[in-house]
């Protein structure tokens, strides 16, 4: 069901639902647009925009609403921290920058972002952004193939690591959840590694160049099975992994999704459950468990390239799965759109 939708600014890339109490109910969506300036000048300017998602009201126009903006460089990614309030964003000047998510005016529905501090990580541009899950530490994809390990100190963001990782651009880094020194990564080259960090950063632990046919998009861990990882290729293919055997993973399922697999995102209250953003399939929710993976449902009311995907946590869906409410954007045409699965409680 369709909750809400809107056009944004500029070509919209990524959104993220606030994970923390008391602003659950706030979303952030930005935007990357490539601005011809004259002759062979460009600028890549960007947005990141914060609404208010109500799946309750009554009165469609408010299930969706502006709350804020800030006007940046053109963002390519951005992520909640797991402790607090505090969003981080790459964008494609090479900064990561820090904004803390506050209340406007006292009021439990108002909402708006400080800047809290930035840091120049590199010439190139940084592509993806995860946190540790201690906060202290956060890793960024660079488009030169490098990635970096940057540590959060009061008032600044200091590059503590940085190495050549890949040929090309590296799209996704991620904390393993359980063992932060273990640091994943995929790239443009198509390998998929991992990195520990505890030693010399530009030795992997493995590289796996064989496995996907194209470039590898995106990594995320299962919430309660550790050893259970996924990866997303620009191949189409969603791949399975078991990394018992660290030093060689096992690739023990695969799924054809029919586009390239940009994002995916684990739903924070069914383990199994897996929402994908397709580029050019749309949107869809995937099973993944025990058994053989399996489209559950499709999403394709984006008339262009699917990219940004994330779930909403909320109280209604720890009693009902079908409340569970999904934010999705696309490129070209600039769409945000907010709706509700609806064969969830079937699973």
């Amino acid at each position: 069901m369709d909750l809400g939708s809107c056009y944004l600014g500029g070509n919209a890339d990524a959104v993220e639902f606030c994970p923390h109490r008391p602003f659950r109910h706030v979303l952030a969506a930005a935007t990357y647009t490539l601005q011809e300036q004259g002759g062979e000048r460009q600028d890549r300017a960007g947005s990141v925009s914060l609404f208010a998602v109500d799946a309750g009201e009554e009165d469609a126009p408010r299930r969706l609403r502006l709350l804020h903006t800030v006007e940046t460089a053109g963002v390519f990614d951005m992520k909640w921290s797991p402790v607090a309030p505090l969003l981080a964003q790459a964008d494609a000047h090479g900064r990561l920058a820090l904004w803390r998510l506050e209340q406007e005016d006292g009021s439990d529905k108002g909402a708006v972002l400080r800047d809290v501090c930035s840091g120049d990580i590199s010439s190139s541009m940084c592509l993806f952004v995860d946190w540790n899950q201690t906060a202290k530490a956060l890793s960024v994809g660079l488009s030169d193939g490098s990635l970096s390990v940057v540590s959060m100190r009061e008032d600044r963001l200091e590059v503590s690591e940085q190495w050549t990782a890949h040929q090309y651009e590296v799209w996704t880094c991620y904390f393993d959840r359980a063992n932060p020194h273990l640091l994943y990564s995929g790239s443009d080259d198509c390998s998929f590694s991992c990195w520990d960090l505890r030693q010399n950063p530009s030795n992997a632990v493995f590289q796996n160049k064989k496995s996907h046919n194209m470039g590898v998009c995106c990594i995320a861990q299962n919430p309660l099975e550790g050893n259970m990882l996924l990866t997303g290729s620009y191949d189409e293919f969603l791949r399975v992994w078991d990394i018992r055997s660290m030093v060689k993973p096992v690739n023990v399922k695969s799924l054809n999704l029919g586009g390239g697999v940009w994002r995916i995102k684990y739903h924070p209250l069914i383990a199994d459950v897996v929402l994908a953003a397709c580029m050019h399939n749309g949107f869809a929710i995937v099973k993944v468990g025990t058994g053989d993976a399996a489209v559950v449902e499709t999403y394709c009311k984006h008339e262009s390239l699917a990219y940004g995907a994330d779930w909403q946590i909320n109280e209604g869906a720890e009693q009902n799965k079908n409340f569970s409410v999904v934010a999705t954007c696309s490129f070209y045409d600039r769409l945000l759109r907010v709706w509700q699965p609806e064969n969830l409680g079937n699973l």
